[in-house]
């Protein structure tokens, strides 16, 4: 895909995502890493990664997907909205690069292999702002046989959700209101563009887990949590695993109460209720586990980030045969 295009006022356009910020000569995109540079778009962050790690694929969180394996998990600095309560605020917000720190695409694929991971996460921070160094990085560890797993806030540009689909297999997109005027002036994004990009992921092939980060006083009122439960089932489906994750104050919102697990088993609920057939609570010491939605049999038990119990067989229950969505292998 092109990154960018050239307007009638001879500005840089991007097209990663859909602020499509308008860039005069020099001029730097509210992601903070995307700039017109003698006319041309340049991605600063390319080639330097901020953070690297080896995670469990339950840490991102994605349930249904290769479970128990490890994801090797990158991201730079930059973000393209501005949420108060981000955990990775350090690097989100952040816009010095340490040009100084190089990890090329092979070298990236050579550390998943060797640390054994079955994929690449595209994490920490918004990776549609690093897009062109995503890519390339996935379409090399495609050729070993990696998948490739984005953790985002959902804001992707159509034309790179089209692109996506040659290559991103599974993304976690965070779903964090149904206001759109909480998006639009608190988190500088778009609730109506979310849902767009949801559905388009689906269209596409991407295997998707949404996350609700449930914040007492802000998003937890049930008529809220009842929308987005019910947006997931009747115009995405019903098999989406929805993962209900408690806040902890961190950030502009440092003064703000931790979510009472009350608000949490309130909202798994309200899923119950509205027909979704996987539902997780996260951030709590309390174990995870998924069910047959047909039988109830419990199938998959995690403790933390750690599966326990796996009882799938050739991705269905062995109980009453029902297939269970997801990518198992």
């Amino acid at each position: 895909m092109n990154y960018y295009k050239i307007d009638e006022k001879n500005r840089v356009v991007c097209q990663l995502c859909r602020h499509y910020c308008e860039l005069k000569e020099k001029q730097v995109g509210i992601c903070g890493v995307n700039k017109n540079e003698n006319g041309k778009f340049k991605n600063l962050v390319y080639n330097h990664p901020s953070t690297i790690n080896v995670d469990p694929v339950e840490k991102k969180p994605l349930y249904h997907f290769l479970p128990s394996t490890t994801s090797l998990s990158f991201g730079t600095v930059g973000c393209n909205f501005q949420c108060p309560f981000c955990q990775n605020w350090k690097i989100s917000q952040e816009h010095n690069i340490d040009t100084n720190t190089i990890v090329t695409k092979e070298q990236m694929v050579a550390l998943a292999l060797k640390y054994e991971c079955k994929s690449i996460s595209y994490t920490y921070n918004e990776p549609t702002i690093f897009y062109p160094y995503a890519k390339d990085v996935g379409l090399l560890a495609k050729e070993y046989n990696l998948k490739n797993i984005f953790v985002s806030n959902g804001f992707e540009s159509k034309e790179v959700i089209e692109d996506m689909r040659d290559w991103v297999d599974a993304i976690n997109v965070d779903l964090k209101s149904f206001n759109s005027e909480y998006y639009k002036k608190i988190l500088k994004g778009g609730l109506e563009e979310l849902k767009d990009s949801l559905k388009l992921m689906l269209k596409n092939g991407i295997w998707v887990e949404i996350t609700t980060l449930v914040i007492d006083e802000i998003n937890s009122n049930p008529k809220e949590l009842e929308k987005i439960a019910k947006f997931i089932v009747n115009e995405l489906g019903s098999h989406i695993p929805w993962h209900l994750s408690a806040f902890h104050p961190d950030y502009k919102m440092d003064k703000h109460s931790p979510t009472k697990l009350k608000s949490l088993t309130d909202a798994y609920e309200i899923g119950v209720k509205a027909g979704l057939k996987y539902i997780y609570l996260g951030n709590i010491p309390v174990p995870s586990e998924t069910y047959c939605p047909k039988c109830e049999e419990s199938l998959i038990l995690r403790k933390n980030f750690d599966v326990i119990k796996n009882i799938l067989k050739d991705s269905k229950c062995t109980k009453c045969d029902t297939k269970i969505e997801g990518i198992w292998e």
